[in-house]
């Protein structure tokens, strides 16, 4: 299994092989990545959705990567804490501590 560093690697090699796929995804929110995707510097909707999948991976990575920062995760899902809350103290918590 590749560490978290090799992984990264990878990842940011240009030229990778690439797969289509084919997901359900809401006509309005595909309406709304097109109207963001310049905003933020991509060329269309489907890069800025390739963006957001390798942000959410690779946080979810180093958080797996630190045994602490998952039972901290679990800790605040058994108390009822809003996912949404959880996935914004970890990434700062990573961010102060990087």
């Amino acid at each position: 299994m590749k560490s978290l560093r090799e992984k990264i690697a990878v990842r940011l090699r240009k030229g990778r092989p690439m797969t289509t796929i084919s997901i359900r995804i809401p006509e309005d929110l595909i309406d709304d990545l097109k109207e963001l995707a310049p905003l933020r510097g991509f060329s269309g909707y489907q890069p800025l959705i390739r963006s957001y999948i390798g942000e959410g991976m690779r946080r979810d990575e180093t958080a797996l990567a630190q045994p602490e920062i998952k039972v901290l995760g679990d800790t605040l899902r058994k108390r009822g804490i809003p996912e949404d809350v959880i996935t914004e103290v970890i990434a700062e918590t990573l961010q102060k501590s990087a």
